[in-house]
């Protein structure tokens, strides 16, 4: 069931007012000409692929941090606020969106870690009569099958319905709705399950929703409060958070401006930075910095939040055969220089966002842009490609490195 959530901040209802529906259009040349990225030596083809993200994928800013056994560097392109200039800068706040699949693996595997519960342990198990009916058996899907992508349960977030009013047209009316997991669940429930995930995985929000309120039957305390107490307060992550019902963003903040996730090149702007985001949940609701997500990728991979057979179960690649493939919250992807890197990746009204690194944890980029459309998506990886192999990417015609599946779709 739905309800509305408080709308607690006056500044954002008066410019709602003042828009009529929170349509914005932000002056032409504030997009079409970006500030100058921050560089030094060793990122300036990341320097370059962010400045090509404004100027030639028409982005309002983006910021990114990079860390290597040199130190770490900051660098950012465009406005955190088109209307004003003001420009992004190194503490942004912004809505990480699927990059939250990571956070919430690594608190299951923990939880795995200390014997309270199995990844070969079914969903019927811990939530009985959750996933049953319409073709579905939550005695035949294991945990380990929802951090991977391999349930077979489809994504709630496909429905028209749902997206047209969380991350589409009927967000202005929606966007303070609350949404409960259970009700998440059972949109997804409407559609049939996908025939052989395990051979075919699929990327599937409601998989964490699901994940999710096992934390929460398996600890007593919400996702939110395992997150909290076994990762953000031990790495001192304190630009990161989980909002629940509030809307709001902690400053500082860039203005999250989207297209509704209609990717004509005339379609309307609009301020989304408030919104509810129990319409992902579990599935894609962490606040983060990128100084933040690079210490908690950094630390994850080193091995300092999971012993060596979680962090080897976590790291168990499932190929999709493009180069890219599924681990337990996290994602592969093979570069054009050889390269292979894992994150997350996510995608949510008004952000784009990329937390990426080496698998020996010696090199990690985050990267934020905030706006949400993709008119030309080989910008994105292009920046990875740029601060990984050093280079901007040559590809040849009609090829290029996979985009990350959760950048793909809407909520990813």
């Amino acid at each position: 069931m739905r309800q509305r959530a408080v709308r607690i901040s006056a500044l954002a209802l008066a410019v709602t007012a003042a828009m009529g529906a929170s349509a914005f259009a932000p002056p032409a040349h504030a997009v079409q000409a970006p500030h100058a990225a921050r560089s030094s030596a060793g990122h300036e083809a990341t320097s370059a692929a962010l400045r090509d993200l404004v100027e030639k994928g028409g982005q309002p800013g983006v910021a990114a941090k990079a860390v290597d056994d040199k130190g770490s560097w900051y660098g950012s392109a465009g406005h955190a606020d088109t209307a004003t200039g003001r420009e992004r800068s190194p503490g942004d706040h912004f809505r990480g969106a699927s990059i939250t699949k990571t956070f919430i693996a690594t608190v299951l595997l923990q939880l795995e870690a200390e014997g309270r519960l199995s990844l070969d342990d079914t969903v019927e198990a811990w939530l009985p009569g959750l996933v049953r009916g319409n073709g579905y058996d939550g005695s035949r899907i294991t945990l380990r099958r929802l951090l991977n992508h391999t349930s077979g349960i489809a994504n709630y977030t496909a429905d028209p319905e749902f997206v047209h009013n969380a991350a589409g047209p009927g967000f202005p009316e929606h966007r303070y709705d609350t949404h409960t997991p259970e009700e998440l669940v059972a949109i997804a429930l409407k559609y049939p399950p996908l025939p052989d995930p395990e051979k075919t995985p699929s990327y599937s929000n409601t998989n964490f929703v699901i994940a999710g309120m096992v934390i929460e039957k398996a600890t007593g305390h919400s996702y939110a409060q395992e997150a909290t107490r076994r990762i953000i307060r031990p790495l001192r992550l304190r630009g990161t958070s989980f909002p629940g019902t509030s809307p709001r963003m902690p400053d500082p903040h860039p203005v999250a401006y989207s297209r509704f996730h209609q990717d004509a090149p005339d379609a309307g702007i609009h301020d989304t930075t408030e919104q509810n985001m129990t319409w992902l949940g579990a599935a894609g609701d962490v606040i983060s910095t990128t100084g933040d997500l690079n210490r908690f990728q950094r630390a994850l991979i080193r091995g300092e939040l999971l012993p060596p057979a979680q962090m080897k179960e976590m790291l168990d690649e499932v190929p999709l055969g493009d180069g890219t493939g599924y681990g337990l919250g996290v994602e592969f992807a093979q570069l054009s220089c050889g390269v292979k890197v894992v994150g997350k990746s996510g995608r949510t009204n008004g952000s784009l966002s990329a937390m990426v690194g080496t698998p020996d944890g010696k090199h990690q980029l985050t990267f934020n842009v905030n706006g949400d459309w993709l008119p030309d998506r080989s910008l994105y990886v292009n920046a990875i490609e740029a601060e990984f192999c050093g280079r901007k990417p040559l590809p040849p015609r009609g090829s290029a490195t996979p985009l990350p599946d959760s950048l793909a779709r809407s909520g990813g």
